[in-house]
């Protein structure tokens, strides 16, 4: 029913898929990890002229204007909204989806195939502002001043730090780094390159999270970044159910969700290693953990691979600029380990699976840290 003020009514259609594979909406979502209800995911869908809202992981709001994944069992949409107990808001990789009945004349509506898609894992590292402002050396940046004729994918898997490696890469290079996807709160961040049409050839480079073949093709190469699965999907559950700055709690650590999460995205970790591997035209690996000990030598090599100069004194700027606003406020150490024995020998052999397929292309395998002792 509509509510008080209300220029639109609702209609519950069911419980969808939403995972890596299948994205039940592709058009905008929006966090809110204190408060999130289905009003407020509904409202927002409405005014940005979409015609479906959906709801998952009892925190996060997607819209689009149809759904393109496969009906889910009813029951697996089974997480409270954040803000409104009693309410349904999706599951893991489930999501509630509404349709709106009616709406004013005049509303805006959005047709046909928005030109950018929205993940909904958009944001991999936490934001607390730790420099007030960048050293004028490296802080300027623009677009491509000519359109690139070669597409460079920025990829990962989530968890990852494909916003840190942008932050670096923009330093570095004084050029914008674009995304497949759209997030408002990086462009307000700085990262101008979000707003672009991803294949508008104006920016370095293009961040993803995809794994299929198509989409793993449309790019001329890639940069795919690694890091250890343990911390990816620690990193990202941290996100999912506490924001961009905040811990998960004990009781989140110990419950189904958890192990749920586990279960799917730690072979993910792997299946998107192996198809960019598989696919991509031309690809460098970076590890995540090389970056944080190496980072000069690793971003000569990155820029190198891009066939872009870097001078040493936008270098040295980056290196003291490293962390720009993206360094994790304080650390909360589990008193336990997350990892069940189960999940730890699954995963070590999909760390072990990952290892081989790099050195079976003569790349270096994975980094001694990951590997299980």
């Amino acid at each position: 029913h509509p509510r008080d003020g209300q220029t639109t009514s609702w209609t519950y259609v069911g419980c969808f898929i939403n995972n890596e594979t299948e994205h039940a909406l592709s058009g905008t979502v929006l966090y809110d990890f204190r408060k999130m209800t289905s009003a407020l995911c509904q409202d927002t869908c409405s005014e940005s002229g979409f015609r479906y809202a959906g709801l998952e992981y009892g925190a996060e709001c997607h819209c689009g204007n149809r759904v393109c994944a496969q009906r889910a069992r009813g029951e697996d949409c089974n997480l409270d909204c954040r803000g409104e107990k009693g309410s349904p808001c999706g599951g893991v990789g489930r999501m509630s989806v509404y349709r709106v009945e009616d709406r004013l004349p005049g509303q805006r509506r959005c047709e046909g195939n928005q030109t950018n898609h929205t993940s909904p894992y958009d944001l991999d590292y936490y934001w607390v502002y730790s420099t007030p402002v960048l050293d004028a050396t490296c802080k300027e940046r623009r677009f491509l001043p000519q359109k690139s004729s070669t597409l460079v994918a920025l990829s990962s898997f989530p968890g990852a730090g494909n916003t840190w490696l942008r932050h670096l890469i923009e330093l570095a290079t004084g050029f914008y780094t674009g995304s497949y996807y759209f997030d408002g709160s990086l462009y307000n961040k700085g990262f101008k390159g979000e707003k672009d049409y991803w294949q508008s050839g104006r920016v370095i480079c293009v961040k993803t999270h995809e794994s299929g073949q198509r989409e793993i093709e449309m790019f001329d190469s890639a940069i795919l970044l690694m890091r250890n699965p343990y911390r990816s999907l620690m990193a990202e559950f941290n996100r999912k159910c506490a924001g961009h700055l905040g811990y998960a709690s004990d009781v989140h650590w110990r419950s189904k969700e958890w192990s749920e999460f586990v279960d799917s995205y730690s072979s993910w970790w792997m299946s998107h290693a192996l198809a960019w591997l598989r696919f991509a035209h031309r690809l460098l690996v970076v590890h995540f953990e090389n970056l944080q000990k190496d980072l000069v030598p690793q971003l000569k090599t990155i820029s190198a691979f891009m066939n872009t100069s870097i001078s040493e004194e936008r270098l040295l700027c980056t290196e003291s600029n490293r962390d720009g606003h993206f360094k994790r406020s304080g650390s909360r150490s589990l008193t336990f380990d997350p990892f069940t024995p189960e999940m730890r020998a699954r995963i070590d052999e999909y760390i072990r699976t990952v290892d081989k397929a790099l050195r079976e292309r003569n790349l270096s395998g994975l980094p001694q840290e990951y590997m299980p002792r």
